[in-house]
C-alpha cells in the first residue's frame, strides 16, 4: 500500500506502507523534534550503508523493520516512554505495545525490540540480525559519525538540509541525564545512562565496577595492585 507522506519527505526512499505512516507519526507527535528528526536521519543512513555494502532490501532485509527500529529506537526518551527503566528498555516496550496495537506480528515485534533496545550496545547488535545491525550502524553514524566517510558523497548535507541536528547529540544527552537526574533506577551503574550521569553528580555517588565487587560480601581481594597493574605495566612498555 503506497502512502502519502509530507513533501520533506519526498526527495528520500522512505518504505511507504500503512505501518511505516503510522509509526512515524507515533514517533513525531511523541519525540521532541531533535529527537525525531535524529530517528529519521538514522534510518537514511541506514539505508544509504546497506546501499554501500551491496544489501538489497526484500532480499537481504527487511526494509519496513529497518525502519521501524529506527524511527522508534528513542520512544524511551518521550515523556510516553519515560517509565523506571534505562530508556533503551522503555523504549522498546513501548515501541512493541505500539506495534502490537497496529496488528503486528510476533516475529516482526520481536526485531524491533531488539533494534530498540541493543541500539546502544555496541558489539551487540552488530551480530544480531540485519535489520537490527542495520538500524545500529545508522543510529551510530547520526550520533558518532562512525561509517560516515561510507555514505555518498553529498548524502549526509542533503538529510541534514531536510532534517537538521540542532546540536542533536548534546541535545540527546541532556535528556538522558535529565530523565536519570529525576529517578536513578534509570542509570544502573554500568550502563550506558549511568556512564552519562556519573559526569553529573558528585565523584563516587555512583559506584563504578570496583566499587559492586568490593562491595558484594564474597570477600574477592585484588590480586595485583589496581594502579600498578598488568594493563599499566604493558601501557608503560609500549610507551
Amino acid at each position: 500500500m503506497v502512502v502519502a507522506l509530507p513533501a520533506v519527505y519526498d526527495a528520500f526512499d522512505l518504505p511507504r506502507t500503512d505501518l511505516t505512516a503510522r509509526a512515524l507519526r507515533f514517533a513525531e507527535e511523541a519525540e521532541p523534534a531533535v529527537i525525531f528528526r535524529h530517528s529519521v536521519r538514522s534510518y537514511l543512513f541506514a539505508r544509504a550503508l546497506a546501499d554501500h555494502d551491496g544489501m538489497e532490501a526484500g532480499a537481504d532485509f527487511d526494509d519496513e523493520l529497518v525502519f521501524l527500529g529506527c524511527v522508534l529506537h528513542d520512544l524511551g526518551l518521550s515523556e510516553r516512554g519515560n517509565g523506571d527503566q534505562r530508556f533503551e528498555v522503555d523504549g522498546a516496550d513501548l515501541a512493541a505495545r505500539f506495534l502490537r496495537e497496529q496488528g503486528a506480528g510476533e516475529e516482526a515485534v520481536a526485531v524491533v525490540w531488539d533494534a530498540v533496545a541493543l541500539h546502544t550496545s555496541e558489539g551487540i547488535a552488530s551480530r544480531k540480525g540485519p535489520e537490527i545491525a542495520l538500524a545500529h550502524a545508522g543510529i551510530t553514524v547520526d550520533v558518532l559519525g562512525r561509517g560516515k566517510e561510507l555514505l555518498p558523497e553529498g548524502f549526509a548535507d542533503r538529510v541534514h538540509a531536510a532534517f537538521p541536528r540542532a546540536d542533536l547529540a548534546h541535545a540527546m544527552t541532556d535528556v538522558i541525564v535529565r530523565q536519570a537526574l529525576d529517578n536513578p533506577a534509570k542509570a544502573g551503574p554500568l550502563g550506558f545512562p549511568g556512564q552519562l550521569l556519573r559526569h553529573h553528580v558528585p565523584a563516587g555517588a555512583l559506584p563504578d565496577w570496583y566499587d559492586l565487587i568490593d562491595a558484594a560480601g564474597w570477600g574477592d581481594r585484588p590480586t595485583t595492585a589496581r594502579h600498578d597493574g598488568p594493563l599499566q605495566e604493558r601501557a608503560a612498555e609500549s610507551g
